[in-house]
């Protein structure tokens, strides 16, 4: 079939395909709207649960799920919306024809400028089809573009963590390769964008465009450009198409600044302030997290009121308490680290027994680490890695009420923490409780 896109066949096949195109927009259009509502509260919480635990890779893969769903969201029901205006009017036309302007008996004056700002109504049905299929065409042109904002910073990141920052690359390599790699990203990134908002102006100049070439070369494999770059320069040499798309450019803007405007019924109290003293956010404890759809905070415990003789206290693990771990216990950190992003295919583990002691002495650090009080009574730490109610890792213990008097107390978990080459003690979590022994 590629063979044969110059056969007047195919040219002929193409266009009845182009006049019955809007019956496939419809129907991929109405699926799609389903389809991204029904996942949008999914990722939304995926991203919200990647923050919360400090999961870099799924927060940013979730992120831009989620800014993809909005755009389709929001371009295909305008898509629907213009769609079903333009059935419409077809309808209309059916029955009415053309616009009929002696008909309506209107003032010279208005009868001119209507005839001049309103026109004919096939070309109101006209201007309708172009705005559907563009939009409906650039929709997806989108999601690319978010794709090729999102593979850059990746590159940058990739360059920066396992190029610059890599203790296994000899230093020549590392620095000498690494940051004219990195100027070279940074600075090709705000030429192609450059190039991008002027329409591709840098192309246009001979000298100039010679200079360029490389770095756009470079940048189609980066954005994958390659793969939708036939859509880029069909828009391009569309004035109608060229204008539209930056027309829905304000558009997105508005729409964020819309979303983030929110009402504040006080200037002291809201309701995600983290617990301390005087407040006790429901993220801090269990019965509350089982019954509402909030995210585990750092520290939780069982309820608000206890009125067992033992406390639980359970501590959700992040990455950064692993480094913690390596900044006091040196001996812990490995050669590799193998944080982040794994390939189950091939994964044998030898040396069990090793690893276990080393587990051991991980915990060992980490009790160091963190110490628990109850107001002014500190208690031994003795956190075992455990799971929580919700499948979520991290750290357990139990501490005893025996000695505890009835009323409110106040749990704080604290850690120490190396600033200046000097060791300070850190509050992680305050959460209030009240001791009510049955």
């Amino acid at each position: 079939m590629s063979q044969d896109y110059n056969n007047p066949g195919f040219k002929k096949l193409l266009q009845k395909l182009q006049e019955e195109s809007w019956q496939l927009e419809l129907i991929i259009s109405g699926f799609a709207i389903f389809g991204l509502f029904t996942i949008y509260d999914p990722i939304q919480n995926s991203v919200h649960e990647a923050k919360n635990t400090q999961q870099i890779y799924k927060f940013f893969i979730s992120l831009i799920a989620q800014i993809s769903c909005a755009i389709l969201i929001f371009n295909l029901i305008l898509h629907v919306l213009l769609r079903g205006l333009w059935i419409g009017a077809l309808g209309l036309r059916y029955v009415s024809g053309d616009i009929d302007y002696d008909v309506l008996n209107y003032s010279e004056r208005f009868t001119k400028y209507l005839k001049k700002k309103v026109g004919s109504f096939d070309k109101y049905i006209g201007t309708l089809e172009n705005y559907c299929s563009i939009i409906f065409a650039i929709s997806f042109l989108l999601i690319f573009y978010v794709l090729a904002i999102s593979f850059t910073i990746v590159s940058i990141a990739l360059i920066g963590n396992y190029v610059i920052s890599s203790d296994t690359l000899p230093g020549w390599i590392s620095k000498g390769i690494g940051i004219p790699l990195m100027l070279f990203i940074c600075i090709g990134m705000l030429i192609t964008f450059i190039d991008f908002v002027t329409l591709g102006y840098l192309k246009k100049k001979k000298w100039i465009s010679k200079i360029y070439f490389p770095v756009y070369w470079v940048f189609s494999i980066i954005t994958l450009s390659f793969l939708y770059r036939p859509l880029v320069y069909n828009f391009l040499d569309h004035k109608f198409g060229r204008r539209l798309s930056f027309i829905l450019v304000p558009f997105y803007l508005l729409i964020l600044a819309i979303t983030s405007f929110h009402y504040e019924s006080s200037n002291y109290i809201h309701a995600n302030i983290r617990s301390n003293t005087i407040i006790a956010n429901n993220e801090n404890y269990d019965d509350q997290l089982a019954t509402n759809k909030k995210f585990t905070g750092d520290v939780t415990i069982p309820s608000k009121v206890i009125t067992t003789s033992h406390l639980k206290i359970f501590m959700l693990y992040h990455e950064n308490i692993e480094d913690r771990v390596f900044a006091f216990n040196s001996g812990l950190k490995p050669k590799r680290d193998k944080r982040g992003l794994q390939n189950n295919m091939v994964n044998v583990n030898f040396g069990g027994s090793n690893r276990d002691s080393l587990r051991r002495e991980y915990l060992k650090t980490f009790n160091y680490i963190y110490t628990v009080q109850i107001d002014s009574t500190s208690y031994p730490s003795e956190f075992i890695l455990a799971q929580n109610f919700k499948n979520e890792l991290g750290f357990e213990t139990y501490i005893s009420l025996d000695s505890l008097s009835k009323g409110k107390h106040v749990l704080s978990v604290s850690r120490l923490r190396i600033r200046k080459k000097d060791t300070i003690n850190w509050i992680v979590e305050r959460i209030p409780f009240w001791y009510f022994k049955d």
